[in-house]
């Protein structure tokens, strides 16, 4: 029996988000993409909008609590501009916010999460480290416990949003090695020794701001603190699951992107007295990526349905990821190939397409380290 996902509700939605993608990005994207940047205004027309709110407690401000779907139709149609960049900034809270939304104090929920629902204030993930990458459970950044604040010193990398932000959503060790030993910091920008690198330059996300953040004996009160000390861990990778079947969805938005370009290129692009999607070569080439999209997105989707039904997805997720990005390897390049010298060239949508799906399979997780994780779910 064919299985229906999405309501009217979502649909609606779907329409709205369309329309204020058309309206607000499509227009500016591709001058966004060669500035490395896009308005700070920007945020607050999401915020106005509603879509910044999805997922969040209507008591904040939010909207669509718990509902995995309403999410994927965000994901979906804010990249229908054409940027992964654009909607990694733009989204960077669907990372950093969840853990005070579900464990900080009332008082911090009550501070931050309006004004980042709002789009008034910018929220930042800093997870990372220089020498860590997926190696959570070895971050090095200390937080000395000095009674009534901590002392944070450190460094993180790869953080989006990580210089425009207003909050930092921060992993630091309070305890022992492992695991067990690491909590999560509200720090916030002007903290005296917390500093910011220069913009990174990326081979793909042009128009996301992504910085190295560098802290040095930061004093953070210990209200700061996000749930209790030493539980940070759990908060990450409860965390990740979401994160992942995001990234899923992320992949097969550029899939579905790479291939509507490919097939509209074939059909109006001739070589050899003929057009391209008359050569059979170039026919099976767009069937097995048709194919293959087919297959990831209702895996997706059927990932999204588990975990909305509350059900564990650690293993489905991680397949889900792997078998996405994958997927998005494989159509983004092939799309690329179709348009042969076109495709190379930065007015191409798939040229971007191809370097933005690069990200896919080693952010929230390598595709090696989603192995591990479906390996050990196993028996392995």
């Amino acid at each position: 029996m064919y299985t229906t996902y999405f309501n009217e509700t979502h649909d609606e939605a779907r329409r709205n988000i369309r329309r204020f993608v058309e309206r607000h990005i499509q227009p500016h994207i591709n001058e966004w993409e060669e500035a490395g940047t896009f308005p700070r205004e920007v945020y607050k027309l999401a915020g106005e909008a509603g879509i910044l709110g999805i997922g969040y407690p209507e008591a904040y401000g939010g909207n669509s609590e718990g509902d995995y779907f309403m999410s994927l139709v965000a994901t979906e149609e804010l990249l229908r501009a054409g940027s992964g960049g654009f909607f990694s900034s733009l989204m960077s809270h669907g990372i950093a916010l969840p853990p005070i939304a579900k464990w900080a104090s009332p008082e911090m929920k009550e501070r931050i999460v309006p004004p980042v629902l709002q789009g008034e204030k910018i929220i930042a993930l800093a997870v990372t480290e220089p020498g860590g990458g997926s190696d959570v459970a070895n971050l090095k950044t200390r937080a000395v416990d000095c009674g009534d604040h901590y002392k944070v010193s450190g460094s993180k990398t790869y953080i989006t949003s990580g210089i425009r932000a207003d909050y930092y959503t921060v992993a630091v060790r309070t305890g022992g090695e492992g695991y067990g030993g690491i909590s999560m910091l509200l720090m916030e920008k002007g903290m005296p020794g917390f500093t910011t690198g220069q913009p990174l330059k990326k081979m793909g996300w042009w128009c996301s701001d992504t910085a190295e953040l560098f802290f040095d004996n930061v004093v953070v009160p210990k209200q700061n603190l996000i749930g209790i000390e030493n539980g940070g861990f759990m908060m990450i990778m409860t965390n990740f699951e979401a994160e992942r079947l995001g990234l899923a969805c992320y992949a097969n938005t550029l899939s579905e992107l790479a291939l509507n370009e490919a097939l509209a290129y074939a059909k109006n692009r001739s070589t050899f007295g003929k057009p391209l999607s008359k050569h059979q070569v170039i026919r099976h080439k767009l069937a097995d990526m048709a194919t293959q999209l087919e297959a990831s997105r209702e895996f997706t989707y059927r990932v999204a349905a588990r975990m909305q039904a509350g059900k564990p997805a650690l293993k489905e997720v991680s397949m889900a990821k792997n078998f996405a990005t994958k997927t998005s390897d494989f159509i983004t390049y092939e799309a690329v190939q179709i348009f042969g010298g076109m495709g190379f060239m930065r007015e191409s949508l798939v040229e971007r397409l191809y370097r933005d799906n690069r990200i896919a399979s080693i952010g929230g997780g390598t595709y090696e380290i989603m192995n591990e994780i479906i390996g050990k779910q196993l028996g392995l």
